[in-house]
Order: structure tokens, then sequence, then C-alpha cells
């Protein structure tokens, strides 16, 4: 991983968060892109500099924030950016050629039961970016134990792999796999390819309703520090993803959740 970008929002948890992203970096020697991003609504009679002055505002907090922050020998790059916030976090990807993004659960001030808020939600449902979610005021540490829970083990995108390939080299961590059969279970689904079973320690089946379920039931057995995902359209977070906020009632983890892009 060389680049990594983190959203901000005005959230309580932005220091800690922060701090998570360039202790990460650091073991990476990544570069932090740490960016907000604003939209204006113009109506007529607005002063014309508006932008100019949410812009400057937004690049001052966050250049604020990073100096809070222990920085180690990280470069972070600070940028605001103005647009509709998948499109324009896809477009900063694209041209950081960002190889994850980090977000935290609820970037603003929401009630206690939301895990996931509006603005985290739709980064995770709708960005094809791998994304990491790091729970608030998660301080960082080297995973050694990752779980990676799939309804289906069928890989046709390339490199799809690859974020949980980078971890499991950098910090040497083992990895185990659950496959879980779901009333939505297809032939060939549990068929794991050699690219995928090179990287796993051991492998489960498990019968659940949902993919989620499995993941509770299994999820004391194998202790894990961090759990894998993967986004799809009738995955993981098929019915979760169909609102932008999650509950914890529907989801919650309080270890990071990486979050590959659809396998198929």
């Amino acid at each position: 991983m060389k680049n990594i970008l983190v959203p901000v929002g005005s959230s309580k948890n932005a220091l800690s968060h922060l701090q998570y992203a360039v202790d990460f970096a650091q073991e990476f020697g990544a570069k932090l892109f740490v960016v907000q991003v604003y939209n204006v609504f113009t109506k007529a009679g607005t002063m014309i500099k508006v932008d100019k002055i949410i812009e400057r505002e937004s690049l001052e907090f966050l250049n604020g924030l990073v100096a809070k922050i222990d920085t180690k020998n990280v470069e972070v790059i600070t940028k605001t950016l103005k647009g509709d916030l998948i499109n324009t976090l896809e477009l900063a990807c694209k041209a950081a050629d960002v190889d994850l993004v980090l977000v935290e659960p609820r970037t603003n001030s929401i009630k206690d039961e939301v895990y996931l808020g509006k603005t985290s939600g739709k980064i995770i449902k709708q960005m094809d970016v791998p994304a990491l979610i790091v729970p608030e005021g998660y301080k960082f540490s080297k995973p050694t134990n990752i779980l990676m829970a799939i309804k289906s083990a069928i890989i046709k995108k390339k490199n799809v792999l690859q974020p949980i390939k980078d971890l499991k080299d950098k910090f040497k961590a083992s990895v185990d796999l659950l496959l879980v059969k779901t009333p939505y279970h297809n032939e060939n689904d549990f068929e794991v390819n050699e690219e995928l079973k090179s990287l796993v320690r051991n492998t489960t089946q498990t019968v659940n309703a949902t993919t989620f379920q499995g993941v509770l039931e299994h999820f004391q057995s194998h202790n894990p520090d961090m759990l894998c995902v993967v986004r799809r359209k009738r995955g993981f977070f098929s019915k979760k993803w169909e609102k932008n906020t999650i509950l914890k009632k529907d989801f919650y983890s309080t270890i990071p959740v990486l979050v590959l892009s659809g396998l198929k």
C-alpha cells in the first residue's frame, strides 16, 4: 500500500481516527491524503466568494487537526475538495492512485444506536475502493488474526484480494476463512481457488440465514482482531446497505473491518 485516503468529517473522533491512519500508514511507508469534501448550493444574490471562504476554512480545519497529532515520518497531504461526496472521492482516489480508504463509523454527531452514519455508510456502499472501518477511539495495533467471512468464494475481479494480501504479508497475520451457506447459496460458491487458498490458514463452513449471523456464531471461536468482508450487490451488506445509515442492531464491530471490492 502506497497511498491511503482519509475523509474527515466533524466528529469528536477525528483526532483519534487520524492518529490511527498515521500509525497504519507508517507501517507501509505510505502517503496519507487527508481530505474534506464540501458542496455549495448557490442562490441568486449570495456572495460569489463563498466557495473560497469555505475552502479556506475547511483547509484550516484539516491543518489544525493534523497539527494536533503525531505525524511521525509519514507524508500527510491535506486537501479540500468541492463536489458530490462519492464522485469527488472516487476522482481523488483515481488521481492519487489510492489503495485504501480509512473510514470512521460516524463522521458526524449522531445517535448512539447508529454504527455507520449517513456519510460513512454512503462511502462504504457506493465507492468501489477497498475500505477499512476503524472503530471510534481505536488505537492502532498490528493485526495478527484476520477472519474473512464470505458466502461465495468465486473470484472474477483481478487484484481484489490485494489489500488482505498486503496486511497478511506486512504483519505476518493469519487469515481464517468462514464460508457461510445462506438460502441464496449457489453451486460452486464454496470452491476456493488457489489464490485465496494460499492466503488461508483454516477454512470453516457454516449454515446461517445471513453472512453476518455466521460471523456472530463463529466470532468467539476465531477471536479475530480484524474482520474482512466483501462489498457486493447481493453480499454481506446487501440489505443493510440499502439505507446509508447502519444501525448497531444490524451490524456492529468493535474491531477494524476491511471491506473488499466485490469479488465478481
